[in-house]
């Protein structure tokens, strides 16, 4: 017997479409309005909160609630009902984020602010709250284990022993985000034009990054010469550029099954595989490393090797020196620890 709902998804908002057509006025918008709208948030941030959204969209349709403009018993409900069901408090602390931003596009009150939501989410931060997953830190010699998985040649009918193009990019895509201590979504995002020379080796030039999201300064990161070749960032670029080609554009790019160069540069998804890949090839799948495994294990060697937190967080862009900290806790819980000198 049907309860009168529709218990079909509720349309998904896309990133083109997460703008209203029209203003409260019915002004049509323009398409550089949506286009700038839709430049408010890193387009990570937009996929997430889309998918986020249709999550709850979902579950309204089934609680008999209505999504927009959501009451405070459907947005408490829904928090209660992803703890019950074991949600992370970082993936619930999302969700709401993206029920705040679909309201506030449509210039719907805030739903997650009603004592009701605030009260019931104190409770599930209290009961449920944990320390966020990090990811395990991957340096030498780990590292250059991995390195070394990565192929060398391949071999095609007409070609043999040809240089193989991924293996060059992934052995310059472990060491550029290993000694330049990027976040995943900046490796990703550089251009040929972000590389500027330096006789100490290259400079990188991030143009926006999370702490700087709207570009308003811009970052430097140095990607110094290694003493040893197979473990220099520079040359790993170097060769990868000659064997590609590449003179502008994405740096770190996908490779044909040809063995060419694509016009697209690497997602997150294919980072975090090739990552996984190498890792299972050297011997090492179980430690679970993922692409932000390479800035981790920057902090955490260079903190091993005696800099100080205001030296690291020069490269790694930190705002916070808590949040450098932050990386090696485990590492260093062992140094310098009153409980390792007791004399018993």
């Amino acid at each position: 017997m049907s309860d009168g709902l529709s218990h079909e998804r509720a349309p998904a908002a896309t990133p083109a479409g997460l703008l209203p057509v029209t203003d409260l006025d019915d002004s049509p918008l323009s398409a550089e309005e949506i286009a700038y709208g839709q430049a408010s948030k890193a387009s990570a941030t937009i996929e997430a909160y889309r998918t986020d959204w249709q999550e709850f969209c979902d579950w309204c349709a089934r609680e008999h609630h209505a999504p927009a403009p959501a009451p405070p018993a459907a947005v408490s409900g829904y928090l209660t009902a992803l703890a019950r069901a074991g949600a992370k408090v970082s993936t619930m602390s999302r969700r709401m984020a993206a029920i705040r931003f679909f309201h506030a596009l449509q210039d719907l009150p805030d739903p997650t602010s009603p004592a009701r939501v605030t009260t019931v989410w104190e409770g599930i931060r209290r009961v449920h709250g944990a320390p966020p997953d990090q990811a395990p830190p991957l340096m030498p010699p780990q590292l250059f284990d991995l390195v070394a998985a990565t192929a060398t040649t391949r071999d095609f009918r007409t070609r043999p022993s040809e240089p193989d193009l991924a293996g060059a990019r992934d052995r310059a895509l472990l060491l550029i985000g290993f000694f330049s201590a990027l976040r995943c979504s900046e490796l990703c995002a550089l251009t040929v034009d972000n590389v500027l020379p330096h006789d100490r080796g290259r400079t990188l030039v991030i143009p926006s990054s999370k702490t700087n999201q709207r570009g308003e300064q811009t970052e430097l990161v140095v990607l110094p010469y290694a003493s040893h070749p197979d473990a220099c960032p520079v040359r790993a670029l170097d060769a990868w550029l000659q064997l590609s080609g590449i003179t502008e554009g994405p740096l770190l790019r996908r490779v044909s099954t040809g063995n060419r160069p694509a016009p697209t540069g690497l997602h997150r998804a294919s980072v975090n595989r090739r990552i996984t890949e190498l890792a299972a090839a050297a011997g090492h799948a179980e430690q679970g490393y993922s692409p932000h495994s390479l800035r981790a294990g920057f902090v955490t060697w260079a903190h091993l090797r005696g800099a100080s937190d205001r030296e690291i967080a020069a490269q790694t862009r930190h705002r916070s020196l808590a949040s450098v900290g932050g990386y090696v806790r485990v590492q260093t819980a062992w140094s310098s620890n009153a409980a390792t000198n007791m004399g018993l």
